[in-house]
């Protein structure tokens, strides 16, 4: 650690640069804690800004753009009660690129000490979690997911172990292995859109998927998303889709008269329910993250981290920057 009062932040100073910078600790006000962070995960919404689209501003603030952060709560502003020094935690916070950062008192998680010494990024886990429970799996249906990313591989075990047949679609082979590892019991790799079609007409004879869910955030995954949905079924958007507009087909939308269900929260209480279910799935053992977050950086290796999250080399699936 840094010398008392300061810290090492990582700082991003133009597209594709960064550097590892001595900032002030921050001090928590009323209603938050401080968090000395054992590290936080790389989310893919970081690559944008990564990349210096037109509107994003140079340098960030220090520990910018982590939002993944788990470590030790260190101190308490005024009025928070239920925490106290020491409690290993979760957080919901937005400077986790860092070695210390502060968050609301009601948007952090105790972890369990089952859980001590693991990886533990609560944000994307808690963002799955509310996926899912958005996508209102049942046993007995089929379900498509189309991306087998972190977010992906998360559904595939919740859907599998909620009683449906998954069919997983991809584009990597280590995913759709990965897939089948969380109980798949179909793979289709994610490359000829009609040839998709119908495999899984195939598989579902000729009804499709009661539930769909796009886990990529491009145009073409989620037309083909939209293609596999049963009539009266449900496409769940997981993706994030970044780079403007997107075109649908109103016509097959109509026709098939499934509901769509954009499952992205922005509720820090909804985020943080997620959360709390996430640390109770791994913690009995019905999610393991092991076989989720493959690959760990120092502070100083952010920006490798970065690029592996964009490059995506192969076995990699999700990355957490270690600060402690």
């Amino acid at each position: 650690m840094s010398g008392p009062g300061t810290m090492r932040a990582a700082v991003l100073t133009g597209p594709g640069s960064l550097r590892i910078e001595t900032a002030p600790v921050p001090e928590p006000r009323a209603g938050q804690v401080r968090i000395r962070l054992e590290g936080c995960g790389v989310c893919a919404s970081n690559l944008t800004p990564w990349a210096g689209p037109e509107w994003m501003r140079f340098p960030t603030d220090p520990g910018a753009l982590g939002h993944e952060g788990w470590g030790i709560v260190d101190a308490l502003g005024d009025g928070v009660t239920g925490l106290v020094p020491g409690d290993r935690v979760a957080a919901l916070s937005f400077a986790s690129y860092a070695e210390y950062d502060v968050a609301a008192a009601d948007a952090v998680v105790p972890l369990p000490s089952s859980l001590d010494g693991l990886a533990f990024p609560g944000e994307p886990f808690g963002c799955a979690m509310n996926i899912f429970r958005r996508s209102a799996i049942e046993a007995g249906q089929t379900v498509a997911i189309v991306g087998i990313g972190f977010l992906g591989a998360v559904l595939t075990r919740l859907a599998t172990q909620a009683g449906a047949r998954v069919i997983a679609i991809s584009r990597r082979p280590f995913s759709l292995d990965l897939a089948r590892r969380m109980g798949a019991a179909e793979t289709i790799p994610l490359e000829d859109h009609h040839g998709i079609v119908r495999r899984v007409a195939e598989l579902t004879d000729g009804r499709m998927c009661e539930r769909v869910i796009e886990a990529v955030g491009m145009q073409w995954p989620l037309d083909l998303a939209a293609e596999l949905t049963a009539e009266g079924g449900r496409l769940v958007v997981a993706g994030y889709h970044q780079d403007g507009p997107r075109q649908v087909n109103m016509q097959l939308w109509n026709w098939r008269g499934f509901d769509v269900i954009n499952a992205h929260e922005r509720d820090p209480a909804v985020a943080r329910r997620g959360m709390a279910e996430a640390v109770a799935q791994i913690a009995s053992g019905r999610l393991d993250p092991s076989q989720l977050l493959t690959h760990e950086y120092p502070l100083e290796g952010l920006g490798d981290a970065l690029n592996a999250t964009r490059d995506r080399p192969e076995g990699f699936l999700k990355a957490v920057v270690r600060l402690s």
